[in-house]
């Protein structure tokens, strides 16, 4: 076996002539069995053809390097362009026979199929023992795992395992929650069971590690599964989900710890690529508040589609700094693809607009953290509100043909002045869309992992500080999606939504605040007091993705629901120069419930 792998070529092509040999022998002597005349057919007629076979072979196969490791010996690959090549053979040979009659002509097809068997028997045999080799192969340093999930991920990663030269993990078994799969072996490596049964088999085949497999896999699937690790005393680890692996391989080197995107933002996004390269390919786009965490990841997203121009827009220059670092490649901010600008300016705001076109903006500028605008009221209203009314006025201006609101989970119904300046956006959004020639619409969806200021950070940074650990509330329940995921959908929102409407994200089911801090605790792998510091003017318990009245329907994407906005025109949202606490309290309580729209623009 090991000349094999010395001298694959030649050994090979020795092995495939020895078959050619036995198959023509023992399809001719079967035929001569049956009544044939064995001093008109010899033996040496059938080795002549068994040659002229191999010669054939030979000649087919060796441009194709199927000897030289094209493919895996033994593998599904391998089999079939060894059938082929098997078939060219038959064909030629069998054609040479017929005016000759050096043997019967039913041998020449005959031993086609019987040479085929025979040389992937000997390639299958090879396979099953150089996996075992593997398999059993000693090391001093390879840690023994279960792998969680039997499905094309977990086989592919076994293999990758036992392929390993370094042999870092030692395969032991697979658990799979399937019943088909429960006598299924990959490569040696059995399935043991049920991934429920995680504890026993740790104990019985001594493992300290598991690796779930599973790139499909919901982030309540992996929080289970974290969970059976947990109380197992194994570590797990994880394979990245789909959008990560999508059109390579599995492998070793993808094996990572699990990440708090696994834990709260496994969401299998179905984007449709050619509505979303229909309208932003080409096309002048503008983002404002592109220095954010939604707004930065929008350009990043953007960029993809080829878009004639991408105009970055954001008060804060750290910020341009980091998302051309990110979509350019520099930071040198001496190009026109960032713009320093405040939404507050209308001024400044329209001549960008009116100096640069945009034919689609994505308006991702907003104030957002719920406790500091409950103080600041008056910013919210200067930012979320007539911010918000002096960008949609300069996209009618121009004739923008495609218009997206960012908004939050907070607008529905809301308890909050964060909730209730974005729900103003909203409705000002849909009055704009009663009569704009383009598209106006908002998208909402709840807290975003990785943002800047978002629970998860605060986690972070309590745990590397030793805790202890804050959470407002025990019961406490709040939607998650990673950014990357619900930029994907904001954008294919884009394509789908109609004047006028909001739509809502599917955020998956809600996650308990407790468990999710209890999950990085664990991580940490220190104790850690939880401290429950109550619920701030404001927030919810619970948070709502629709509002009273507002139905679940989606009508085009399994994952986006679609929910009418009463329109507010722009000239309701008035105020004075100077606005106090207490009147933004007002204007944004009354503008976020009235149905009224009256005006035509907002007065300065």
């Amino acid at each position: 076996m090991g000349h094999l792998r010395t001298h694959r070529a030649l050994t090979l092509a020795g092995v495939d002539t020895t078959c050619w040999a036995l198959a023509y022998l023992t399809m001719l002597s079967y035929r001569m069995v049956d009544g044939g005349d064995f001093d008109r057919y010899p033996a040496y007629h059938a080795l002549v053809l068994a040659l002229l076979s191999a010669a054939v072979h030979l000649a087919v196969s060796w441009p194709q390097r199927f000897h030289q490791g094209r493919t895996i010996a033994g593998s599904f690959d391998d089999m079939v362009m060894l059938a082929r090549i098997a078939l060219a053979v038959g064909v030629v040979v069998t054609l040479v026979n017929l005016p000759l009659v050096y043997v019967p002509r039913s041998v020449p097809p005959a031993a086609s199929v019987t040479a085929l068997v025979l040389m992937g028997t000997a390639r299958g045999i090879y396979r099953a023992w150089h996996e075992r080799q593997l398999l059993f192969a000693s090391s001093g340093v390879s840690v023994p795992v279960l792998v969680a999930g039997a499905g094309d991920a977990g086989q592919q990663l076994v293999r990758s395992m036992l392929r390993d030269p370094a042999r870092r993990w030692t395969p032991v078994g697979l658990l799979d929650d399937d019943p088909r799969k429960r006598n299924l072996v990959v490569g040696g490596v059995p399935v043991l069971g049920r991934t429920d049964q995680l504890a026993a088999r740790s104990v019985t085949t001594g493992v300290s590690e598991m690796v779930i497999a599973i790139p499909s896999a919901t982030s309540a699937q992996i929080r289970r599964l974290a969970d059976l690790a947990f109380e197992a005393d194994v570590r797990a680890k994880v394979l990245p989900g789909l959008d990560d692996l999508i059109d390579q391989g599995v492998a070793i080197s993808d094996i990572r710890d699990i990440n708090v995107a696994d834990l709260l933002g496994r969401h299998q996004v179905d984007t449709d690529l050619a509505s979303i390269a229909g309208y932003l390919s080409g096309k002048r786009v503008l983002v404002t508040g592109a220095g954010g965490s939604i707004g930065s990841e929008l350009c990043r997203q953007i960029q993809r589609w080829d878009p004639a121009e991408l105009i970055m827009l954001d008060r804060d220059e750290s910020g341009l700094h980091s998302v051309q670092l990110s979509v350019s490649g520099h930071g040198l901010l001496d190009s026109s693809d960032v713009v320093l600008n405040n939404i507050r300016d209308y001024d400044a705001l329209l001549d960008v607009f009116r100096t640069r076109r945009p034919e689609v903006v994505f308006h991702a500028a907003a104030l957002k953290h719920l406790p500091l605008l409950e103080q600041y009221p008056a910013e919210a209203v200067k930012t979320n509100v007539i911010g918000t009314a002096n960008v949609l006025e300069a996209a009618q201006d121009v004739g923008v043909d495609r218009f997206v609101n960012i908004s939050t989970d907070k607008a529905a119904d809301p308890t909050c002045v964060l909730g209730s300046s974005k729900r103003v956006a909203e409705r000002l959004t849909a009055g704009v869309a009663d009569s704009a020639s383009g598209t106006y619409l908002s998208v909402r969806f709840g807290n975003v992992l990785g943002s800047r200021g978002s629970v998860l950070s605060s986690f972070a940074a309590q745990i590397a500080a030793g805790g202890p650990v804050t959470v407002t509330d025990p019961e406490v329940t709040r939607y998650f999606m990673t950014i990357e995921e619900a930029v994907q959908l904001v954008i294919q929102a884009g394509a789908i939504g109609r004047r006028g409407e909001a739509l809502v994200l599917d955020m998956g089911e809600p996650v308990s605040i407790q468990s999710v801090a209890e999950h990085l605790i664990r991580q940490a792998g220190r104790p850690m007091k939880i401290v429950h510091t109550g619920l701030r003017p404001g927030e919810k318990l619970h948070e709502q993705v629709f509002g009273a009245g507002e139905p679940d329907e989606r009508p085009i994407h399994p994952l986006i629901s679609h929910v009418q906005v009463p329109p507010l025109a722009l000239g309701t949202v008035r105020t004075e120069a100077t606005v106090t606490a207490t009147l933004a309290r007002e204007l944004i309580d009354a503008w976020s419930s009235s149905q009224t729209q009256d005006g035509v623009g907002v007065q300065r």
